[in-house]
């Protein structure tokens, strides 16, 4: 079978599909990976064919503009119907010579789930947030500015969707691009239980569990209590990290720190804090007590795998759901504030309630009994035979 996979220029919506690809070429069908130079390594890796999608004026490749796309709606749904008419023409022709059995596309890789519709070809979303429809949505906080703001858009929106139809894709609105229903055939990397409102999505939503990787080299245990903190590649708050040395330095806490390029202005650090521009986040996991993350999903799917209690300080409404939906099943605690009275009083207190050990254990039984790539597998096989 031949599978064509359209994923974002972004780690955390790439990472996640790299061990259902392996998988996949691993069981004979040929992945053609449409993607951009910086995944090359890894996407070949995994063992599919790469397909390159720079050098199409392809906005989302700036990276203020990938920013902005997390926390502006109007923008984000302009930019990606731009993007989708930037790569029509290469998408077109390359479809016409591959002839793939099925299309898997992220769930914001607009453009190939447009190329599905164009083309007539079977479609699988692939989802690395939490699935949303309109009941999970009550999750994202969408204040009335940015409503304002998506409508004040919509003019230039629908100028967008013509020029969609005028190449030949059968959208009639916005929402046809962006909203998944019940027959979407659909890839979800977590588990029912961790979904919001997983009842109320159909039998074509597959939860599979998060997508782990393999820890590379063990780290090592130095306290009896061990705190890492890491706020994704994007953070620059010097401030909150500033905080977290303050509350936690000289403390018998062992704490490690995925610092980014913020690194070099903490030099001086206290003997019992370690600080990395970037670590095995899956070591670090294996063997820490609490995590203060920035609620990314892959992020907090890994901690919550390993049974560590999160402490939440989202940055974004998409993270913020996340941090919601941890506290409703009570695996984590909301940071109050960066001050370092606040930080040391949530880590004191997620380190002395148990329940939050609990809550976060059983997270990560329902990731390991969910189905899993081989559920996948099956799942994206059964749509490409149709």
């Amino acid at each position: 079978m031949k599978i064509a996979w359209f994923c974002i220029p972004a780690h955390g919506h790439t990472n996640p599909t790299l061990g259902l690809v392996k998988a996949l070429t691993a069981a004979g069908h040929t992945v053609y990976y449409f993607s951009f130079e910086m995944f090359r390594e890894k996407i070949e890796e995994a063992g599919a064919v790469f397909i390159p999608c720079d050098g199409y004026d392809f906005e989302m490749e700036d990276k203020e503009n990938g920013d902005r796309v997390g926390k502006d709606k109007a923008f984000a749904v302009e930019l990606l119907v731009s993007s989708t008419l930037a790569l029509d023409g290469m998408v077109t022709e390359k479809i016409a010579e591959l002839a793939p059995d099925v299309i898997v596309a992220d769930s914001v890789a607009y453009w190939g789930k447009l190329a599905a519709m164009k083309h007539g070809i079977p479609f699988v979303s692939s989802t690395t947030t939490f699935a949303f429809n309109q009941y999970s949505s009550r999750y994202m906080k969408h204040g009335a500015l940015e409503t304002l703001k998506m409508l004040f858009a919509m003019p230039k929106v629908n100028k967008q969707i013509r020029r969609l139809q005028e190449k030949g894709y059968p959208v009639k609105g916005i929402l046809d691009i962006v909203q998944n229903d019940n027959d979407t055939n659909t890839v979800v990397y977590t588990s029912k239980y961790f979904q919001p409102c997983s009842e109320t999505f159909s039998e074509k939503y597959h939860f599979i569990g998060p997508s782990m990787r393999p820890v590379r080299q063990p780290f090592e245990k130095k306290g009896s209590k061990t705190v890492y903190i890491s706020m994704g590649t994007v953070n620059q708050d010097r401030e909150f990290y500033r905080s977290c040395i303050e509350a936690l330095g000289g403390t018998d806490y062992q704490v490690i720190i995925s610092m980014g390029a913020n690194r070099d202005r903490f030099e001086a650090a206290p003997d019992n804090i370690e600080i990395y521009e970037s670590v095995d986040q899956m070591a670090v996991l294996s063997i820490a007590d609490v995590f203060i993350t920035h609620c990314g999903m892959n992020s907090a799917s890994e901690g919550l795998y390993y049974g560590v209690p999160l402490i939440l300080f989202p940055q974004t409404p998409e993270q913020d759901a996340v941090a919601r939906r941890t506290e409703e099943l009570g695996a984590g605690l909301r940071l109050s504030s960066i001050s370092k009275d606040d930080i040391l009083k949530a880590v004191e207190r997620v380190l002395g309630e148990e329940s939050f050990r609990q809550g976060a254990e059983k997270v990560s039984e329902s990731f390991k009994n969910s189905g899993g790539i081989a559920e996948a597998v099956s799942f994206i096989e059964s749509v490409g035979r149709r």
